[in-house]
Parts: structure tokens; C-alpha cells; sequence
């Protein structure tokens, strides 16, 4: 448009290119070439909040929040040295090694070990407490993780003190809640064999379902016949 326009016009001639806050260097670069190529007299460019006061703006009051919102977070290095503890916590999947450890700022990672298992079961808790590590290193409050892992539900439920623990993202959840509360003292539980009742259970009008969820219907899967089935659909683990 202004190669059109300075043709009629004997003075200098200069046209203002204005750019988005997310424009880069190539794109400077190539309104730079266009004009040098049409013969223009001269060009300008502005890029969005390349100044604190401008003449114009689109509307939007940029604030320092907004701003901080905008840089992308970026997790604190690990330190050096760190202090801890383990515990273990009886799941489905057996038992649940979790170490929590802390550095001068705080909770600063998490670490688990499922016992003697392997291959993919592994491959997810590493990759959970990896994640849960980073969000902790990152500024992400211990009580804001501890909500997104507790209640996620397995198949395989085990009871731990009197408390279910309905998975092993629960169990991680259990151990971070108790680390920050300060809790140290170890739970005496009543060990349960696998398909037994206790007289307790009885007791306490509950049904204690060591076997779980179904997972196919999600439905309470019942002891029958040496077996744990499912009355709904008819699943059975044997």
C-alpha cells in the first residue's frame, strides 16, 4: 500500500507496522526485505509491549500478574542433598514403598517401589511420582497434589489400618498427607487373609471387600466357589 501512495508524494513517506507481542525476528526480518524491495522511503515497526506506555493498545490492561502468568514456570534444580522418610503401605498390587523427601524449601520429590513387580505397573508409578516431583519443584502446593491423587480407584482395594486404599496413587496420596500432618506413628492393622471375614468387619456392619472393583462393570466383586466374581457381569479372576 505505501509503495502505491509514495509514488504521488514528494516527502518522506513512512508507514508503522504494528506486531503482536509474539512476533520474532524473522518476521521483522521480512517486512524489513518487502519494503527494501518495493523501493520504499522509509518503515517503522512497533512490537505490542515493547514499551511501558503506549499511545494505543487493543483494550487490555497488562498487569504484572498477567505477566507472570504468562512466563512459563520452571521447577527449582534438585538439591544436593536431601532428608527423608520411606513407608510402606499395603495395596492391591502388594506392597508400596514411598520415600518423600524434602530440601530446604519444602517437599521436593517423591520416589516408589511396588515390591517385587515389574514391566508396566513400574513404568506408571515412576512416571507418577516423576510428574508429582516436578509440580512440588515447580511452586505447586503439597495439598493441591494430594487432591488430585486421592480417590483415584483400582480394581484391586486392600485395607490399611481400617482405611481402604483404593490404589496405589491413593496410597502416595495417604503417605504425602501424613508426612505433612507430621503423623510418624505406625497403625497397628488386623491382617485379613485373601476371600476370609473377620469378626470385626461383622461388628461394624461392613463388608469388606478385599478383592475390589470389577473391571469390567466396576461392580463389588464377591468370594464364591474358591473364587472372587463379579454377580453382575459374571467377570471372575480365576
Amino acid at each position: 500500500m505505501q509503495s502505491a501512495f509514495q509514488k504521488y508524494t514528494d516527502n518522506a513517506v513512512s508507514k508503522t507496522v504494528n506486531f503482536p507481542h509474539e512476533a520474532g525476528k524473522d518476521e521483522v526480518a521480512n517486512v524489513y526485505m518487502l519494503a527494501y524491495e518495493k523501493g520504499l522511503k522509509g518503515i517503522t515497526i512497533y512490537r505490542d509491549r515493547s514499551r511501558e506506555g503506549q499511545p494505543m493498545s487493543t483494550g487490555q490492561q497488562v498487569t504484572d500478574a498477567t505477566r507472570k502468568l504468562e512466563t512459563k514456570i520452571t521447577p527449582r534444580k534438585r538439591a544436593k542433598k536431601t532428608t527423608g522418610i520411606t513407608e510402606r503401605v499395603n495395596t492391591g498390587c502388594g506392597s508400596l514403598y514411598v520415600t518423600v523427601n524434602s530440601d530446604d524449601e519444602g517437599i521436593c520429590e517423591v520416589f516408589s517401589n511396588l515390591g517385587k513387580a515389574g514391566g508396566c505397573a513400574s513404568a506408571q508409578l515412576e512416571a507418577t511420582c516423576r510428574l508429582i516431583s516436578l509440580a512440588l519443584r515447580s511452586g505447586v502446593d503439597v495439598n493441591t497434589v494430594i487432591k488430585q491423587l486421592r480417590g483415584i480407584r483400582c480394581p484391586s482395594i486392600a485395607w490399611e489400618g481400617g482405611k481402604s486404599v483404593l490404589s496405589c496413587a491413593d496410597a502416595i496420596a495417604s503417605v504425602l498427607e501424613r508426612h505433612i500432618s507430621g503423623e510418624t506413628e505406625t497403625v497397628e492393622k488386623e491382617e485379613i487373609p485373601q476371600g476370609k471375614m473377620s469378626s470385626k468387619t461383622e461388628d461394624y456392619g461392613l463388608v469388606r471387600n478385599i478383592a475390589g472393583q470389577c473391571p469390567d462393570c466396576a461392580g463389588l466383586l464377591a468370594y464364591q466357589e474358591g473364587c472372587f466374581v463379579c454377580p453382575n457381569c459374571g467377570y471372575t479372576k480365576c
